[in-house]
Order: C-alpha cells, then structure tokens, then sequence
C-alpha cells in the first residue's frame, strides 16, 4: 500500500512537472502620479479598516467603533496590504525624477512595515497585548483632546465601551499559541485600566443625560469584568504557554533593510551599540563626580510636594529651553506650533513604558498641542525617570518637546508631501531626540560636569545598552533574564527601569535600536554636511534643513541634503543616480 501510494505520487508530481505553468500577466507599470493616488487611497483605507487608529491620529469619523479582529477580516486587509505591495515593488522607477523615487522608496517601506507583522509574527495569535491595547487605546484616543463637545466623546466611548467584551472573546479565540511574556504583560495592563476607564472617563460624562450616563455606567462596568477577566483567563493558561521566542537574524535583518531603510545588518548595530556604550560609560567615569550621572533628588534645589506640583515644575522648564534656543539660533520654531503639556502616565500603559511616553499631535489633528506623559510622582522612588525628573527636568524635557519629539513631528504633520508626511521613521525620530540631548549639553545649556550634563551621558548609556538587548534578544543570542542584566549592569539602570525596558524591547523588535543608531547617523550627516558647506555651515541651518523634511530614513535624507544616494543604495542594493 506505501509502495502504491509513493507509485501515485511520483505520477500526479511528474503530471505537474509536465503540465504547462501558467502565466502571470504582467501588472501594469505605474506613473509617479499613480503611485501618490495609491498612496493616499491606502491611507484612506486605514482610517476605515483601522478607527481607534484613527482617533489617535486625530480623525474621528468612527469614534464609535473599534477594529475588527475577525479571522476573515484580518486574512483579507494582510492581503490587500500584500498585493498593494507586490504592484509597489514591481514599479519600473528607471527614469522617474529623484523625488519620485524618494518617495517610491517610502512608501514601499511603509507597506512593508504592515506586511511584516502578519507575516511573520502573527500578533492576533500570539500577543495578548494587542487586544488589551486596542482597549486602552479605545478610551484613551477620546480623552486625551478636547476634540469635541464632552458629551460626544462620552456617547463614542459608550460605544466602544460595550464592543470591548465582544472583542476580547474574539480575541480568546484567534490566540491560538499566545507567548507567555507578552501574557504576563498584557495581565498587569488589562488590571490596571481600572483607572482609565473609571476616573479619568469620566471627566467628560457631565453632560449626559441619566439615561445615557445610566448605560455609560454599565458599558464600563461591563468591560472592566471583561479585562479583569480576559487577566484571569491568560493568567490560568500561562504554565501551558508558548515561551518567548526570537525572531532570528534574517527576519531582524529584513526589518532593518525593507523596513528602517538602514544601510546596517544586525552585527553592525550591535557593534554601534557595543562602542557607544564604552563611550558613554567612560564619558561618566571622566565626570568630577561620577555619581553625577544617577540622578539624586537630594541634590535638587527644591522636591515638588504633590503630583501637580511636580507636573507643573517638569512643564515651567520648557520657557527656558526655548529662550536658549532662540539666543543661540539653534532651530526655527514654526508659528504654527502647539502648546507642550506634561501629563501623568495612565497605569495601564506602565508595563511597557515605564519612563512614560510622548503623544505628538496626530497626523490628522486639528489641534496643535501634545503631551508627555509621565509616571506617577513618587519622592521616594528609585524609578530613573522619577528621579531625573526631580532633579533636572531639562534633559528629558528637550528630548520629548522642544527641539525634540513636539518640535519634528509637528513640522513633520505639515509637509505637503502626502507619503512624506505618513512617514513615521522611528531610527530618525528617536535618534533627533537623542541627538538634541547631547546638542543642547555641548552648546551650553548645563553646566560643565554638572548633574544635568552627567543625566545627559546617562541617557545615552543606557540608550546605547538598549541596542544590545534588542538586537541580542530578537536574533536568539540572549534570553529576556540576560537583557535585564545588561540593562541594569552596563546601561545603570534600576531593577524596576530594566525589567520595563527589556520587555518593550521584547514586544517591539528594532525599536529600542533607534535612539543610538539615528543619533549616530545625524551625527555622521551633520559632519559630512559642514565640511559641504564650508564657511556657509550654520548649526542651525542643518538642523532647520534636517527636520523640515520629516521624519524620514537619514540613508534618504543624505540623499536630499547631500545628493548622496550611496547609504541608500546600500540598504536596498538598488542603484540610483546621484541627480
């Protein structure tokens, strides 16, 4: 019977050996012109498929809605996302204007960026986290703007409020292999939405009616039981949970070429990592005073006595930083830029990010402003950031506001360049900030080895170690136990600050990396671009020339500044002419 059965299938393999292979007909090429009309109908195709997206970014057209996590929905936007992608990548951009291609190129790694989770990590299956955050996001995504009347809002979160059971027995389903550290991480977020839900919602539910603040009250109620008990539920299943696992080296480094644009493999950004954390580990041995690095609130002029004292204290600072900048002519700030408010972190986003987190204003944003948001004030806390905050707000304050994260991404949201404007680069993002860290030390704004400027070499220590951590962790060569360690170990971070970072790291592959290697990358610009300019070279013109163009890939903005497409060419191993 095998023997007949092997017989067969030698037949019907030799039968399909012969048959005649069928034909793809060729896709039709694209113009530039097209490229752009397809560009803006995906991104109008996310605002429908994706609202709590969507109201993040400032569009509230379905506030009232939450994303759909059914199998057949998600099998067919990764499809949609996979042919846009195929007919992107089988353009013939040989001959079209650099711009053109520029933009090719970026939008090409932005479907990229879509396909890649679908295709490889399977978050609907796997990762606990997404749905707990869909959930978050839901609420949060309404409360964080006075987008609209608070009675629209309260009605929209009622809305969504009631959807959140339905969604977390959808998601009970589809995690078919869920990984046990994003589980246990997912846990701690889902029990801690009580406060986001209750307190903070309710700040915009003076306006309704008994009715309607009647069946606001059971939504809520009724969705917190489902969180506590989607907890319970991952809770019971942990011990027969898949462990976490790495994605490997050729996954890691197809993000970093398709996706990022970098002109790196995985072994280059770790050994970037490797010597930039020497650097700043030295750096710190030089100071006077080598404990000038950990923050002390001891040592601040005055400890802030209650929550909004401390918010209102870090927010005072801000003034100062942009009298310094204008003095020194460092950047140009836009008129049309918002007011940058310091807020603290809800609970339920603290498993992840526990040093808080900016929200910029959003791509579709009507209003200007943004946040930062920051854990919960405590004097006696060991949490780095708590204490940094205490002593000196500034180094933390210019890297989320301004000239950092509010600054780039509110000149960013105004480009007129659909497909530039959509690009939210995080290597250039977090390696701006970063970089304006150092910047502002070296142009004077702290005194020499004082505490603030040892804060800032601490920031780029610790940077520097997330590199190795997240490299080291997602191409398989380091478990989670051994990240912390290097954390704590060469980056000097406290138990509780390590334990955070080494899980962000986990659940969100390249973008611990970002910070160091984009600081690095301006920097290698910033050099090659004064010895371009010769005696023209302002600093300030480099970096009013760098962000205006958003937040792009720095292997493209060499290209644009430089009419250097080679760091380019080597991400992609394409080649395009210099003009």
């Amino acid at each position: 019977m095998k023997r007949l059965a092997s017989l067969i299938a030698l037949l019907i393999a030799g039968a399909a050996f012969a048959a005649p292979k069928k034909t793809t007909p060729p896709m039709k090429p694209i113009t530039p012109a097209e490229l752009h009309s397809l560009a803006h109908d995906y991104y109008e195709w996310q605002k429908k498929e994706y609202p709590v997206g969507a109201s993040d970014q400032g569009f509230h057209a379905s506030d009232d809605k939450l994303d759909d996590f059914s199998p057949a929905t998600t099998a067919r936007n990764a499809a949609h996302v996979r042919t846009l992608l195929d007919r992107v990548r089988a353009a013939n951009v040989k001959g079209w204007a650099k711009d053109d291609i520029i933009d090719w190129l970026l939008f090409r790694s932005q479907l990229e960026r879509d396909d890649f989770p679908e295709r490889v990590q399977k978050p609907e299956e796997t990762d606990p986290q997404l749905y707990v955050g869909e959930a978050s996001n839901a609420i949060f995504s309404l409360l964080k703007k006075d987008y609209a009347p608070g009675r629209t809002r309260a009605l929209a979160a009622t809305a969504r409020l009631k959807a959140i059971p339905a969604m977390i027995e959808q998601a009970q389903r589809n995690l078919k292999h869920p990984v046990r550290l994003y589980s246990q991480l997912a846990i701690d977020s889902a029990r801690s939405i009580d406060p986001l839900f209750s307190t903070s919602l309710m700040t915009i539910a003076g306006d309704l009616t008994p009715a309607e603040r009647e069946s606001l009250d059971a939504a809520r109620e009724e969705a917190v039981a489902a969180m506590h008990n989607f907890a319970d539920w991952l809770e019971k299943k942990l011990p027969e949970m898949t462990a976490w696992k790495p994605m490997g080296e050729a996954n890691y480094n197809y993000m970093l070429r398709n996706i990022l644009l970098l002109p790196m493999d995985s072994r280059d950004v770790a050994h970037l990592g490797e010597v930039e954390l020497a650097r700043y580990r030295a750096l710190e041995a030089m100071l006077p005073d080598p404990s000038l690095a950990d923050p002390d609130p001891a040592r601040a002029k005055s400890i802030p006595v209650d929550q909004q004292a401390f918010l209102a204290a870090y927010e005072s600072r801000e003034q100062e930083m942009i009298d310094f900048l204008k003095a020194k002519n460092l950047v140009t700030l836009p008129p049309y830029l918002g007011a940058f408010q310091i807020r603290q972190l809800p609970e339920a986003f603290k498993p992840t990010s526990p040093g808080g987190f900016m929200n910029p204003p959003g791509i579709y944003d009507a209003d200007n402003g943004g946040f930062y948001f920051i854990p919960t004030y405590n004097p006696q806390s060991k949490n780095f950031y708590i204490r940094a905050a205490i002593e000196d707000p500034r180094p933390i304050l210019g890297h989320e506001g301004i000239p950092g994260h509010f600054l780039q991404l509110s000149i960013a949201n105004h480009l007129t360049n659909e497909i530039r404007r959509h690009h939210g680069e995080n290597v250039f993002v977090e390696g701006w900030a970063l970089y304006g860290e150092e910047m502002l030390m070296r142009e004077g704004l702290y005194a020499p080895d004082s505490s603030s400027a040892g804060q800032v070499l601490r920031l780029s220590r610790y940077r520097a170690a997330r590199i190795g951590v997240d490299v080291n962790l997602h191409t398989g060569k380091w478990t989670f136990e051994q990240g912390v360690s290097y954390f704590m170990d060469g980056g000097g971070l406290d138990k509780e600050a390590a334990e955070g970072e080494a899980a962000g790291a986990a659940s969100s592959p390249t973008q611990k990396i970002s910070y160091i290697t984009g600081k690095w990358q301006i920097m290698r610009l910033l050099g090659r671009y004064r010895d371009a300019k010769g005696t023209a070279f302002r600093l300030g013109q480099f970096h009013d020339d760098l962000i205006a163009n958003g937040s792009l890939p720095v292997s493209i903005l060499t290209w644009i500044m430089l009419d250097d497409p080679s760091e380019i060419e080597k991400a992609t191993g394409m080649k395009f002419a210099a003009k």
